[in-house]
């Protein structure tokens, strides 16, 4: 079972792996969604996504950068 645009916080973990030097909060919605789709575990339905969605993940992504600062 793959993940799915509610799983922010499994894909923020993901996404901190593959883009290590990128500060969350300066990523556009449109690359965040192409890096999301682009996981090896995504399997969702592309058209689901919201903002909201997006945002979730982006905070879920910020929470673990400043998780792993400390």
């Amino acid at each position: 079972m793959g993940l799915k645009w509610d799983d922010s916080e499994d894909i923020a973990a993901l996404l901190i792996e593959e883009h290590p030097e990128i500060n969350p909060l300066e990523v556009r919605f449109t690359d965040l969604y192409r890096w999301v789709t682009e996981l090896d575990d995504f399997d969702d339905d592309l058209k689901a996504s919201t903002e909201g969605k997006l945002e979730a993940i982006q905070m879920a992504w910020l929470e673990e950068v400043n998780d792993r600062r400390e």
